[in-house]
This record gives C-alpha cells, sequence and structure tokens, in this order.
C-alpha cells in the first residue's frame, strides 16, 4: 500500500477554532421560544451539534411537530442568522471567540501545511471572525454551509475541501470536534484528529489520534501520524 505524507490540513470551524457553539444554541433558542420549543445545551450537544443550520431546523420542525406555516425553512434560519450575528458583533474585534491557543496553532500549521476550512457555519460568519482575529491570510479556501450537496455528516464537504487543495484525500488530515464531524472526514477519506473541546474521548473514538486542545495540534503528531501510516 502506497504511504502517503501529509500534504494539506483542513480546520473544522465551530468548536475547534472558535468557541462559538454556546452562541449558536442562544440564537436557536431564541428563535424557537416563538413555538414554545425549548433547545436545552444537553439537547443540543447530544443531537444537533456538528450539523448546519438546514440540518438542525430540518430535525427540530419534524422532531417536535413545529408549524411554521406560511413561513419557510429558508426564513427560520435567517432570523437565527440575524440574531446568531448581533451576539458576535462586540466579541470579534477582541478576538474573544478564539479558543486559546488557536492564532498560535493556526500560524505554526501554515508554515508547514496549506490550511483550508470546512465548516458548518456561514461562509460570513467564518470570514468575520477570521478578519476580527487577523487569520484570514493563513487559509486558502473556506467551505461553508450550503456550499454543497449535503452538510456534515455526509462527506461532501471534506470532498469539497480536497478538491479544493487539489490533493488525494489520503494526503489532508482533518480536525473535528464531534462525532459528526469525524463521520464526515472519515467518510471522504481524510485522516482526523479529534479534539475534546466540545466533546469526551469516548465521543471521538472514530478519530485516528484525540488532542486535548490546540497546542498539542502541531505538525510533529502529523509526522507521527505519517510514520504510523508506513
Amino acid at each position: 500500500m502506497t504511504a502517503w505524507r501529509t500534504s494539506a490540513i483542513v480546520f473544522d470551524f465551530d468548536g475547534v477554532l472558535a468557541d462559538s457553539e454556546p452562541l449558536h444554541l442562544r440564537a436557536y433558542q431564541q428563535v424557537l421560544s416563538q413555538f414554545g420549543v425549548t433547545l436545552s445545551r444537553e439537547d443540543y450537544y447530544a443531537n444537533y451539534l456538528g450539523y448546519d443550520d438546514e440540518g438542525v431546523f430540518a430535525q427540530l420542525i419534524a422532531r417536535h411537530g413545529i408549524d411554521i406555516g406560511h413561513r419557510t425553512l429558508r426564513a427560520l434560519i435567517d432570523e437565527k442568522t440575524r440574531v446568531f450575528d448581533a451576539t458576535i458583533e462586540a466579541s470579534i474585534g477582541s478576538g474573544a471567540i478564539l479558543y486559546p491557543g488557536a492564532a498560535a496553532c493556526v500560524a505554526t500549521m501554515a508554515s508547514r501545511f496549506p490550511l483550508g476550512i470546512a465548516s458548518g457555519a456561514l461562509r460570513h460568519e467564518i470570514e468575520a471572525i477570521l478578519r476580527g482575529a487577523h487569520l484570514e491570510q493563513y487559509f486558502r479556501f473556506i467551505v461553508a454551509s450550503g456550499e454543497t450537496a449535503a452538510g456534515k455528516p455526509a462527506p461532501d464537504p471534506y470532498r469539497r475541501a480536497t478538491e479544493l487543495h487539489a490533493l488525494p484525500a489520503e494526503q489532508c488530515v482533518a480536525i473535528e470536534d464531534s462525532r459528526w464531524g469525524i463521520e464526515s472526514a472519515k467518510s471522504a477519506g481524510l485522516r482526523c484528529v479529534g479534539i475534546t473541546t466540545t466533546y469526551s474521548r469516548d465521543h471521538l473514538t472514530a478519530a485516528d489520534r484525540i488532542v486535548a486542545s490546540l497546542d498539542e495540534f502541531t505538525p510533529d503528531l502529523i509526522d507521527t501520524l505519517d510514520r504510523e501510516r508506513r
């Protein structure tokens, strides 16, 4: 079997670089409250995190029998987006949304590998946070919500990422914080590092390696993964 050497990295965004999942949850809660639906933190993290907005609302509508009347799924997504944008506006410039070590990790990895992002977040959300943290120059591309036929846990976002890297999937490594994201990356043919920012190690066992923080996601770790595959 050919021993591929890693040539590129693909980052998930929410839960990996940006600690924005609590903000997403609050935005969903606000939109759902008008329908009398309560979305708890436990329910969100157990059943919905890892999906894009369309996937979250589609499942919630079906699960709770929500009657949106003349409104559309798109209208709910747009409303949630407005709420979310309002919550992050004050934080973007300070870089407070990023996890500790995120900026240093990106800069270090970019010195060795081309980087991309494959995320269930909306493009303008990702771009705004990256600009606020002065990190946008490190990424060759973003694959965002709605830009592939299916979102995570389907393989489509990571397949698109490998196309944009112009590399075989075997030469790319992803980093993800959820089992849905790991499933997406692995089913697309990438190796995947799980990070325990959102879930415990027990939930990330499908990953090729698990780290506790971005401080551990280094070129040396990638070299170790390459040696283990030889």
